[in-house]
């Protein structure tokens, strides 16, 4: 099935393509989140122990908390390929970036990578 985004002036791939060659989301923003989603707490499932406190109640991602910014969970070369190690696991913050949306092309520009547009715009 085509995604509805595609990079300008290249060919359009899938929305799991997209993602698994760019990572910048994940070497850009301090991935931070309520403690209650590690599995710390009863229902939480992002081990707890990729995480640091950041306040009473939150918890960030190793790694997303400093300069130069790289989540801990992720592997591989930023622009080339990449995964999420615990991407089953992974936090709303995560889940909350979309491919194409604000957050994703700030990323993405903050690495030198071109912005993703809707199909219908382009």
């Amino acid at each position: 099935m085509p995604c509805p985004y595609i990079l300008l002036n290249t060919p359009s791939f899938t929305h799991t393509m997209h993602c698994q060659t760019c990572g910048a989301c994940c070497a850009h923003f301090r991935v931070s989140f309520y403690w209650g989603e590690t599995d710390a707490a009863p229902q939480g499932s992002v081990p707890a122990t990729l995480t640091i406190p950041i306040s009473p109640h939150y918890v960030a991602m190793r790694g997303s908390t400093s300069k130069p910014c790289r989540c801990i969970a992720l592997g591989g070369q930023v622009g080339e390929s990449v995964s999420c190690q615990i991407y089953a696991q992974r936090s709303s913050t995560c889940k909350s970036v979309n491919v194409g949306d604000e957050q994703c092309n700030k990323a993405r520009l903050s690495h030198g990578m071109s912005s993703i547009v809707p199909a219908s715009v382009a």
